[in-house]
């Protein structure tokens, strides 16, 4: 009776895996299809391992594969921007211009194609000026004298 088990069933587990990875991101399958890998190539390089070897050496390579995977994000964190989804939030810093002056702290800034309610000091139309924070809608900004505004 010829084993199901072997190299090539475990390349198929392998590839399987690694399209699964990138499918649904994120639940680590990567690790699994590397062991099955190993699994494979250890099937090819002893074509006499039997099934029980088989699974027993890939779990012990899903093992080794997970722990230096921890290690890795541990050593090496994927960095991610908080502000992602929140386009106010990456708005804090963006230079823009004073589209109706800014008097007694209110006015309205140009950014993009838009026009936002803003607060801050008094500004002219057409002043440069940065935003620092974006509650409500409202953007607050501060004065930015020596730089010449952007043209929109």
């Amino acid at each position: 009776m010829e084993d199901w088990l072997g190299g090539p069933a475990w390349l198929a587990a392998a590839l399987v895996l690694g399209i699964a990875e990138l499918l649904v991101p994120g639940i680590f399958l990567i690790f699994l299809a590397i062991a099955a890998a190993i699994t494979a190539l250890a099937s090819y390089v002893l074509p006499d391992l039997p099934p029980v070897a088989q699974v027993a050496a890939f779990a012990m390579w899903s093992v080794v594969a997970v722990l230096i995977g921890r290690r890795w994000y541990r050593d090496y964190p994927v960095e991610s921007d908080a502000r992602l989804n929140d386009r106010a939030a990456r708005l804090i810093g963006e230079i823009v211009v004073v589209d109706t002056e800014l008097r007694q702290g209110r006015g309205r800034v140009r950014i993009g194609d838009g026009s936002w309610p803003a607060t801050g000091p008094d500004l002219p139309q057409g002043a440069a000026a940065r935003i620092v924070a974006v509650e409500g809608g409202i953007v607050a900004v501060e004065a930015l004298p020596d730089i010449a505004a952007p043209r929109p």
